[in-house]
């Protein structure tokens, strides 16, 4: 029985990237390690590229969504995940961001299906004033798809940061 259910587990994937592949999008599904000596980084008080960047990204896509998993450290040197997932339609989703704050994602593709863009609003407040952060990353694949390239803009209250964080993938 366990072993029917492994098959059909594996026709699943299999049908699922076929699908994939059939719309002529890239697929983005794997294990991705951050590479620093490929990354840059720009605008972000010189303290280098992968200071935000997750240190890896597990990352599950189908037809008609995205599940993305971030793992990372965070300011205290403590590891977190972050899992997100996100529907490829064009339309809002809400997910939760960082500090337990909602977060207003949409993820389009652009490029013809070579490129994904994914835009996202979040609204906190500190010290008894509301701020809005707004943050676009643009995914891609390069090196004969071993390399995720995420080009990153963020407009905070602090301005503009602009980073290209690259991840090669695992497996």
């Amino acid at each position: 029985m366990r072993k029917l259910g492994l098959i059909l587990m594996a026709f699943v994937f299999l049908f699922s990237m076929i699908l994939i592949a059939e719309e002529g999008k890239v697929n983005f599904s794997g294990t991705w390690s951050f590479n620093k000596d490929k990354s840059e980084a720009g605008g972000d008080g010189g303290r280098g590229p992968g200071r935000m960047a997750s240190s890896k990204l597990v990352v599950k896509q189908e037809k008609d969504k995205i599940v993305i998993e971030r793992t990372g450290q965070g300011r205290g040197g403590e590891t977190f995940t972050q899992k997100e997932e996100l529907t490829l339609d064009g339309k809002e989703n809400k997910v939760e961001g960082f500090g337990g704050r909602e977060r207003t994602v949409v993820v389009k593709w652009t490029d013809e299906g070579k490129t994904l863009t994914i835009s996202s609003r979040m609204i906190f407040e500190r010290n008894g004033e509301e701020f809005e952060m707004k943050s676009s990353e643009v995914w891609s694949l390069d090196n004969e798809g071993k390399d995720l390239v995420i080009n990153s803009t963020r407009n905070t209250p602090r301005g503009e940061r602009k980073s290209k964080l690259v991840y090669t993938k695992s497996e």
